[in-house]
């Protein structure tokens, strides 16, 4: 009797063996090799590369459509669903598996995929979705459409309350796009990767437009010209790096601890050459990044220190996540080497909605002022600067996290106050002595309130340069702000990083109670 209990046990293992194996194989060997040709990854070799190794735990492998339309059996109902760790803190994953039905969604591919959601929110683990999917599985209809409804349900619940990171590494197109889009940050592999509403063929049929889908969708133009994609990396490998180094700077939730890690940068470092980067001038450009890699502590290996969003996107302002004194901050900075640095309808969407995500996930902001005002012109003001720049004060404002200012050089008229000025909450303002806060520039302001001198002068460009002079001077200074208090201190830049670290050691455990209501409106 023994023996043959043994006997039933052993076709039983070989059996739930068997099948595993069966579902592993994805869509077959010849389905494996297309999707290689094509240079890409497999869903599980995408899941073993970003995870620590040995640590993904797979969660329905056995699960398979209640629709038998399509006749075979689909592994896994083509998505692979789990999780595991990267540096060792838990996420949830789930990868489409582009060669079983072409990655297609179905009611139990989206239910599987709403399990894993429900699950991180539940545990408060970052999740991370890889997407290479031919869309809605036709042969499914509604419950296919209702599948996608649900995982977007799922996405506004989870947002705040963990992280969420997608990886385009494939084709993404119709309703598939907006559940990537209601996550956090989105990931584009140059070359494979492709993301729109409708494809080349639909453009062409009802707008006689020819073009690729590269050029629709592809990962450059995704970040570039329509702002969706918060990084296109070279090959699959980088994306799944660049994930990686992300989530180094994150808490797992909105409940979670801020991280904290020491790369052995002293909090005293002090940089004698940094005020020499900024030039006086203001019409003279500088690269920002330049600052950020300088301030913010630096890595003993000598690699970059910050990780930047939308770096092709919105040029004009910098959004990154760098560290400081070990703590993970977000910094918002201008840039004057695109549109000096001014403000304009794609550079406060990029901010604010930065903004709104390190408060929610307790991320202190560092703001870097070099600011000469809003970008002007019809294009911008048909456009909807003024909703769109109400929506970075609405962000700034509605902030409860540590909020640390420093201007460096300028900060003219709104945009002064569209950078996290004292009056929109800011905990500290620091100045460098170079600083110009003023209602606008001094060549403008000096032609304006010296106009009936000029008029009457008889050398107008030697008085006009003087009277420029005057108004910097006497007006466009920090210290006249810092006696009004709206600057709390005027720092030599030499102590920059240290006077910042102060800053924020000040601020890192405050609490900051808002009027009670379900929630604001913020700006469309």
């Amino acid at each position: 009797m023994a023996e043959e209990d043994k006997q039933i046990k052993d076709e039983l293992l070989a059996q739930l063996q068997e099948r595993s194996q069966k579902i592993k194989e994805m869509g077959g060997a010849a389905s494996v090799e297309r999707q290689k040709k094509r240079g890409k990854l497999t869903a599980r070799e995408r899941i073993d590369q970003l995870l620590d190794k040995g640590t993904f735990r797979e969660i329905a492998l056995f699960a398979k459509s209640r629709n038998t339309a399509l006749g075979a059996e689909i592994p896994s109902d083509a998505v692979i669903t789990g999780y595991g760790e990267i540096n060792g803190r838990k996420v949830y994953i789930f990868s489409q598996d582009f060669t079983s039905a072409g990655g297609t969604l179905s009611e139990v591919h989206a239910k599987k995929i709403c399990n894993i959601i429900d699950s991180a929110i539940k545990t408060g683990c970052p999740i991370i979705g890889i997407n290479d999917s031919g869309g809605a599985r036709i042969q499914d209809g509604v419950d296919a459409l209702s599948g996608y409804g649900q995982i977007f349900y799922r996405n506004t619940l989870a947002s705040g309350v963990v992280p969420q990171v997608c990886a385009i590494i494939g084709p993404c197109a119709g309703g598939a796009v907006y559940s990537p889009a209601l996550m956090d940050f989105i990931f584009m592999v140059k070359g494979i990767s492709y993301a729109f509403i409708t494809g080349p063929r639909v453009v062409k049929v009802i707008m006689g437009q020819e073009i690729s889908e590269e050029e629709l969708g592809g990962a450059t133009v995704a970040q570039r010209k329509a702002g969706v994609v918060s990084r296109s990396e070279d090959n699959e490998a980088e994306c799944l790096q660049s994930i990686r180094e992300l989530l180094s700077y994150l808490p797992s939730s909105n409940r979670d601890k801020l991280p904290w890690v020491n790369w052995g940068d002293p909090p005293d470092r002090i940089d004698a050459e940094l005020f020499d980067i900024v030039p006086s001038s203001p019409r003279k450009s500088y690269d920002m990044h330049t600052i950020i890699e300088r301030v913010f502590d630096q890595r003993q290996d000598g690699e970059k220190n910050y990780f930047e969003l939308f770096p092709m996107f919105a040029t004009n302002i910098i959004t990154c996540f760098a560290r400081l004194n070990g703590w993970s901050v977000g910094i918002i900075a201008n840039q004057p080497m695109s549109k000096a640095g001014a403000l304009d309808i794609d550079a406060c969407d990029k901010a604010s909605r930065f903004i709104r995500f390190c408060d929610a996930f307790n991320i202190p902001i560092i703001t870097l002022v070099d600011v000469p005002g809003y970008l002007p012109g019809t294009d911008q003001e048909w456009g909807g600067i003024i909703r769109h720049g109400a929506k970075m004060l609405y962000a700034y404002s509605e902030a409860t996290v540590p909020k640390i200012t420093l201007t460096i050089r300028k900060a003219y008229g709104g945009s002064y106050l569209g950078m996290c000025s004292k009056d929109l909450g800011a905990d500290t303002v620091l100045c460098w002595p170079t600083t110009e806060l003023a209602v606008m520039g001094a060549e403008a302001a000096a032609e304006i309130i010296y106009r009936k001198e000029l008029a009457e002068a008889e050398d107008k460009e030697k008085l006009l340069r003087e009277k420029i002079e005057e108004y910097r001077r006497e007006f466009a200074n920090p210290y006249r702000a810092a006696e009004h208090l709206h600057v709390d201190d005027v720092i030599k830049p030499v102590e920059t990083r240290l006077r910042l670290i102060q800053a924020l050691g000040m601020a890192i455990d405050k609490v900051e109670e808002r009027p009670k209501k379900k929630h604001g409106i913020i700006p469309t």
